[in-house]
């Protein structure tokens, strides 16, 4: 995908700072796609801009997935990184080698104010916290259309076996069951990331056993069954036919729409009905990837993405001010007006009472104590660059789960030792 320029948002931003013959700093910034992203740095930026007309920003959109994971670190490899970029926290984070690509945040007086949950999953190997929470926190689960829904009787399930029997009675009604989008490669890795608090709730030490390479996904069912899930819808035959070139956004219409009943993704896209189906919105819903047992039934969590600043910048000291203003309950209730996805990690930042219903079929998950746990990423710095391939590849049949799990520990293996993993 060719980077492009944010035209519309710059100009926007830019006619804010109407009668200042010249900006004494613009500060370049590189975020993706995602509306909900968009909308946040939007709403952030022109409430800056007002505070201090002698900053401008200057904003540019990268591709996600595998290839905005290689954009990014090719422009900190480079020299070439914005002054200011957004990104994921946890394993992606560590692989950036924090401590000399990104500015030192540890300072900020907002600092204080950010839950500690989020700080671990931007603190470097030295100590030290280097990006600021923009966003909301999000699940990883499946989405549902209410109304087919409500029409065939059914109810969200609590376990996998409940999960596939709503499915035969979704197909057997003569529709599609569960929307898959290949098109969109990070979307096939759902079924297994999302799985992860079933993972943790049947091998609790999971995750320091697999960064310690004490355990591995081919040989710890529980973590191999995330794979079998992928299998298994597969062959049953619930797909809509043209999964292998639909993206992202034809996941999140078919589903609002009742073009399909389910689409296993993130929580963030939310924001894509929001801005493309705003009529559709009351009837989408949402719950947990269903495990094997329904008493222990939760919600593996993302944590925000993060703003940093480049180590490399010009303007670091100026970039450095305005994500000590982004991480304050003032910068989160203005994002949190525009995008009430999910909840924010800032002291005192609170969603407003007008929520939508897939918004508060998340949250007890995140109020109820044992009922959610952070993905695998933000709890090992391990993650192999190739499992959307490898997803990819089971989700079409062409790789059994099996062979998937262990050429995924392949994978890993190569990013351990890249880091420097003890006892890999």
């Amino acid at each position: 995908m060719r980077m492009t320029k944010c035209s519309i948002l710059a100009a926007t931003i830019t006619s804010l700072a109407a009668g200042v013959a010249h900006a004494d700093v613009t500060l370049s910034i590189l975020i993706d796609t995602n509306p909900e992203t968009i909308a946040s740095f939007d709403v952030v930026s022109k409430a800056y801009t007002e505070k201090h007309p002698d900053v401008s920003f200057d904003v540019e959109q990268r591709a996600g997935g595998s290839e905005g994971d290689n954009i990014i670190k090719t422009r900190l490899a480079t020299g070439e990184m914005a002054d200011i970029f957004q990104y994921n926290g946890g394993s992606l984070f560590q692989a950036l080698k924090p401590q000399e690509t990104l500015a030192d945040l540890s300072d900020l007086p907002s600092q204080a104010g950010i839950l500690d949950s989020f700080k671990k999953v931007v603190t470097s190997p030295d100590g030290h916290v280097r990006g600021t929470p923009f966003g909301p926190a999000m699940g990883g689960g499946i989405f549902y259309n209410r109304k087919i829904y409500a029409e065939l009787g059914l109810t969200p399930p609590k376990t996998w076996a409940e999960f596939m029997a709503n499915n035969e009675k979704i197909k057997a009604a003569g529709k599609v069951a569960v929307a898959q989008t290949y098109g969109t490669t990070w979307t096939s890795q759902l079924f297994v990331l999302a799985d992860y608090y079933n993972v943790q709730a049947e091998v609790p030490n999971f995750a320091a056993d697999y960064t310690a390479n004490k355990l591995k996904y081919a040989n710890t069912p529980a973590a191999t069954r995330g794979f079998e899930h992928l299998e298994e819808v597969a062959k049953a035959g619930l797909l809509n036919p043209d999964f292998g070139a639909a993206t992202f956004d034809d996941g999140m219409r078919m589903v609002a729409t009742g073009e399909a009943a389910h689409y296993p993704n993130l929580t963030f896209g939310i924001g894509n009905v929001q801005q493309n189906f705003p009529d559709n919105l009351k009837d989408l819903g949402f719950f947990a990837q269903p495990g094997t047992d329904a008493a222990k039934n939760g919600l593996t969590v993302w944590m925000p993405s993060a703003l940093y600043v480049s180590a490399k910048s010009e303007h670091v000291e100026e970039a450095k001010k305005f994500l000590d203003w982004i991480g304050t309950k003032e910068a989160c209730d203005l994002m949190a007006k525009a995008v009430s996805s999910g909840p924010y990690l800032v002291k005192g930042c609170e969603l407003p009472k007008d929520i939508p219903p897939v918004v508060a079929d998340m949250l007890p998950y995140f109020e109820t104590e044992g009922r959610a746990a952070p993905a695998l990423e933000f709890l090992s710095p391990v993650k192999g660059p190739a499992l959307e391939q490898i997803t990819v590849e089971v989700g079409t049949g062409i790789r059994s789960a099996k062979d998937a799990a262990a050429l995924y520990d392949q994978d890993v293996e190569k990013q351990a030792k890249q880091l420097g993993l003890p006892n890999w």
